[in-house]
């Protein structure tokens, strides 16, 4: 094994179990690899130049403000008052609102901690109040939270387009039923808990009142219609339904919902920026590392290593599930991606993977990852809400952390489970 290899390898590993940041981490293997390899210095700047230059990575930023922007303008309350009129009265109802306002939201904002933040604020106090267990409130939160990448438009799937090279649109089309499937089996564990805890049902709603919330919630309920069906109607493309996204947003929380004024529109941006400013510092630099990847045929080497000494397509798809869940619970899901993307496709090459099916494969897994302790963003989105500590939400999430795990295992071995909706 070369030195380039070893510091690629073994020397990014090292960075970042001593706590360095992915972004900083990858810059300085690179750094290192340049000196040892005595490689142009203006490689680093070129290839970070490159990698920040792709028309899609445009909507990440664009659908973390259209988030921030909904939120702010009282568009996720108006969908939890919704939801609660349809489900409140059933056992486990108010639970079940979390679910079912995730599920909206995460077609709004397609991140998994901006669904978190936005609902779980509202919800996790007022199914505490409800006398549900706050750290079972937390637990459904965060994992309700896990549809945002899954339900398009998805971030996490914007990001594997770009990395894979494939049609973003068909890859949205990939996670909606592995979602709604997740989403299903949420469901089912607010019922069971809330009957084992006894805890008591809410008012029905008449057909008043859920008209009235209808009326309240249109605009909301609206927005995933007109991004979806401007993709999927062909009358633009992924990022530019960010750009609609974010224009809608902004004119139904300034003229319509009128909670938004343009003195907030700087807290709101930079919010957003910080964010976006985090992911996209990863792509643009892993760019580099990306290319010394290829070069020195890691990627390629180890696929034809699995596919020498694994035979079974399953048995490899089991492998490679098992190592993406153990890495997201302890490293960042946007830098799993990125960074391992060339050896995962050549993984899927090798064994004859359909490519779209592989990023349902690969994005149910960052989903489930954005929840797993110890590191999962939206548990820490959702300790942050509740107060509690992650060993608290921890201990409460497994449940729904095994259903995730069974979806995963139908999106792996079932292909036309994920490709379902894919146009014939």
């Amino acid at each position: 094994m070369s030195v380039t290899t070893l510091l690629l390898t073994a020397g990014f590993a090292g960075l970042v179990v001593l706590g360095f940041p992915f972004a900083i981490a990858i810059a300085l293997v690179i750094v290192a690899v340049l000196v040892v390899a005595d490689i142009e210095p203006a490689f680093l700047a070129q290839q970070v130049i490159a990698g920040s230059q792709s028309f899609s990575l445009l909507a990440i930023p664009l659908f973390m403000l259209a988030g921030e922007i909904m939120t702010k303008g009282g568009l996720s309350q108006r969908l939890v008052d919704f939801a609660s009129t349809l489900v409140r009265h059933r056992t486990g109802g108010l639970a079940m609102v979390t679910v079912i306002a995730a599920l909206v939201f995460s077609a709004i904002s397609g991140s998994a901690p901006a669904t978190t933040a936005a609902i779980g604020a509202i919800m996790i106090p007022a199914m505490a109040a409800a006398g549900y267990d706050r750290a079972f409130a937390a637990s459904i939160a965060v994992s309700a939270g896990v549809l945002g990448p899954l339900i398009p438009p998805s971030i996490a799937f914007v990001i594997w387009g770009i990395v894979s090279e494939q049609s973003i649109g068909r890859l949205f089309l990939s996670g909606i039923v592995p979602g709604f499937s997740i989403a299903f089996g949420l469901l089912v564990i607010c019922w069971l808990h809330a009957r084992r805890a006894g805890v008591p049902r809410g008012e029905k709603a008449d057909w008043g009142e859920v008209a009235r919330a209808f009326a309240r919630g249109k605009w909301a309920l609206l927005s995933p219609v007109v991004v979806l069906g401007g993709i999927y109607g062909g009358i633009f493309t992924p990022t530019e339904a960010a750009a609609v996204s974010c224009i809608y947003a902004l004119i139904v929380g300034v003229l319509i919902e009128r909670r938004i004024t343009f003195s907030d529109l700087p807290t709101i941006v930079i919010r957003s920026v910080r964010t976006s400013a985090m992911v996209t510092a990863i792509i643009a630099i892993s760019a580099g590392f990306g290319v010394l990847i290829a070069q020195e045929r890691i990627a390629v080497d180890f696929a034809n290593w699995l596919a020498s000494n694994v035979q079974e397509k399953w048995l490899a798809l089991a492998g490679l599930n098992v190592a993406f869940f153990l890495l997201a619970a302890v490293m960042d899901e946007i830098a799993i991606m990125v960074i391992l993307g060339p050896l995962l496709i050549a993984i899927a090459t090798k064994f004859g993977i359909d490519p779209i099916h592989f990023g349902s494969i690969i994005v149910t897994n960052v989903a489930i990852g954005m929840a797993t302790p110890p590191i999962g963003y939206c548990l820490f989105v959702g300790m942050a809400i509740s107060g509690l500590s992650l060993m608290q939400v921890a201990r409460a999430i497994w449940p729904q952390i095994l259903v995730m795990v069974f979806v995963l295992m139908l999106t792996t071995y079932i292909p036309g489970f994920a490709l379902l909706l894919q146009p014939r």
